[in-house]
């Protein structure tokens, strides 16, 4: 009886041993592993991905990031085309989606200039409604959106937008029927509808000193109401020779000064030249050639460029990783971005983090690798 159990207790040692000794397979980094301890890593998805039928990009976005924002789907002219009717369809399909993948779901937009269905400022016979109509109108519509949403998206960029460059606000319907008024009363009915939710202030540009200024006094004022504005959004629309990265770092520093959090909400950077837009356009060929310079491939010296600068960009949110909460690539691939087209259509660009193959760009191989 004795030796039986000898045997076993050696028997049972070996395995013991040979399992200590087998070799654990280390997990593969991915930018939510690496960068998950320091900010939310988020990417816009277009309906393709939310309803999965785009299979390599809902690879990518579930391995990737544990945040997603709407790109579409939310805006005025999906959402609720008509005074009487909102279309819930892909924005249900696409916070399921986050919920789903246990991911912090962002809402896109309350309340913008773009996008906007047609009727929303105007009487039937085409003319501004009065303050009191477009009160209304603007908290039903946010009231219906965020109370359908509430405990179930994390955020909502509430106003998009309304600061120019030089501070000055834009001369949109809602700034020429209510005034400046407008932007905090967004805020309040999003408030109202859902108390939790986070609020947030979105813009481009946001490294331009006039804009900067005019968005912390917003920002102060707002506060001062006793509003609540959770955080800044700061678009990150960037491209090779703009902003400067002095001039973006102290908008960071200057909107974290308000109290509010900054995030970094559409991240992208062109890889091709600013287009002149007052250039001499008699020679269409050569002109067309200007604009879209790389339809094939992004040659290496550009590309090399490209990754160089969105790496200096990424450590810089590294850097202010204390204050900045989100940062959210407008886009899953190359493929996918708003560039592509734009300002003239057939345009090839390279801006997002993952090629039109799917594949990792190489400065976001190096910071899985360093990590």
């Amino acid at each position: 009886m004795k030796s039986k159990t000898l045997l076993w207790a050696l028997l049972a040692g070996s395995v013991m041993s040979a399992c200590a000794t087998k070799p654990v397979a280390k997990e593969e980094p991915t930018l939510k592993s690496v960068l998950g301890d320091k900010f939310l890593i988020g990417v816009a998805v277009n309906v393709w991905q939310s309803s999965e039928r785009d299979t390599n990009a809902v690879k990518i976005v579930k391995k990737h990031f544990n945040s997603v924002v709407a790109e579409n789907c939310m805006k005025c002219q999906t959402i609720h085309p008509e005074e009487n009717r909102y279309d819930f369809k892909q924005a249900d399909e696409f916070v399921n989606f986050g919920e789903k993948n246990g991911m912090a779901v962002m809402g896109h937009c309350l309340i913008w200039h773009s996008q906007l269905a047609p009727w929303f400022c105007v009487d039937k016979d085409g003319k501004d409604v009065s303050p009191e109509v477009l009160k209304q109108r603007m908290k039903d519509h946010i009231t219906t959106i965020v109370s359908r949403y509430k405990g179930r998206v994390k955020g909502w960029d509430v106003v998009n937008e309304a600061i120019m460059e030089d501070g000055s606000y834009r001369k949109s319907k809602f700034y020429q029927i209510l005034g400046e008024e407008f932007i905090p009363l967004a805020f309040q009915y999003a408030h109202e509808a859902d108390p939790d939710a986070e609020l947030y202030y979105n813009d481009y540009n946001m490294h331009a000193e006039g804009k900067r200024n005019a968005v912390v006094k917003l920002v102060n004022d707002m506060k001062a109401k006793g509003l609540r504005v959770d955080a800044i959004g700061m678009q990150g629309h960037v491209g090779l020779n703009y902003p400067d990265l002095a001039e973006f770092e102290k908008s960071i520093v200057a909107f974290a000064g308000t109290g509010a959090k900054v995030m970094i909400t559409e991240w992208d950077m062109s890889a091709l030249p600013e287009v002149n837009r007052t250039a001499n356009i008699a020679d269409t060929v050569a002109f067309r050639k200007a604009l879209n310079p790389y339809p094939d491939a992004l040659p290496d010296s550009v590309s090399q460029r490209w990754n160089a600068r969105m790496a200096d960009f990424m450590n810089l949110f590294i850097k202010h990783s204390d204050v900045i909460s989100r940062v959210t690539a407008w886009g899953v691939s190359d493929g996918d971005s708003w560039k592509n087209g734009f300002p003239v259509r057939g345009r090839k660009d390279y801006p997002l983090l993952f090629d039109r193959e799917y594949q990792p760009k190489p400065f976001v191989v190096d910071l899985l690798k360093e990590n």
